[in-house]
């Protein structure tokens, strides 16, 4: 497959999911959302392996329902399609997604199990790995680059109130994310070339994750 944009209606579709986010909804549309979201997604995510999966992880689109089972938001489809290039979660991922806001890419640590972060916060807290991700973040927030993650509201135990890198041992998940409007990118082959030179900046940021974070070695339940 070959990607050459995503479909025209595609923001349009997402604009409907999220006023009629229904069974009813999702089926007169289903048609339109695999050709003109869920196949593009797919054809970007193929491009895009043979550069940034050896060697990392592997790619996969994330399927359309919600897990509902623990959340008060019973609605069944999520409003974005999104996609991933990563071994395991937390250990560093290249993402994408199109919504009705546009284009996000990310990367970095999206989830940690508890021995992922035991593993984070001993490399934050050691001066050479911590200070090389704080080098990494400053660059990508001067290249236009947002920084986000779950944190803790104080420090976490164990760690001084005057540690130099307390804001970032805070974190329990930690990324960096880019957006794009709608506009004709989009909808053109141009948005593959986006999204490569937006995961080729984070690329030393997923290294960093890979290297001090890791995938789980807890049994998933």
């Amino acid at each position: 497959m070959r990607f050459e944009g995503f479909g025209d209606g595609a923001v349009e579709f997402f604009d409907g999911l999220e006023a009629d986010n229904s069974k009813a909804f999702w089926q007169d549309n289903l048609a339109f959302y695999r050709e003109h979201v869920r196949a593009p997604v797919e054809a970007l995510i193929a491009e895009l392996e043979p550069e940034f999966a050896p060697g990392f992880g592997t790619g996969k689109v994330f399927r359309p329902h919600r897990d509902v089972r623990f959340s008060r938001d019973k609605s069944p489809y999520k409003t974005h399609c999104g996609a991933v290039i990563e071994q395991g979660r937390g250990g560093g991922a290249y993402y994408v997604e199109i919504s009705a806001a546009g284009l996000m890419v990310a990367g970095g640590c999206f989830h940690t199990e508890s021995d992922q972060l035991a593993r984070f916060r001993t490399a934050v807290d050691a001066e050479i790995h911590g200070e090389q991700l704080r080098r990494l973040l400053d660059a990508l927030v001067a290249s236009g680059w947002e920084v986000a993650g779950d944190q803790l509201r104080s420090r976490p135990r164990g760690f001084a109130a005057d540690h130099p890198r307390l804001d970032l041992l805070r974190h329990r998940t930690l990324y960096a994310f880019q957006r794009w409007e709608p506009d004709d990118t989009l909808h053109e082959r141009d948005c593959l070339d986006r999204v490569r030179r937006a995961w080729a900046q984070v690329r030393e940021l997923n290294q960093w994750c890979a290297d001090h974070i890791g995938v789980t070695g807890k049994k998933r339940r």
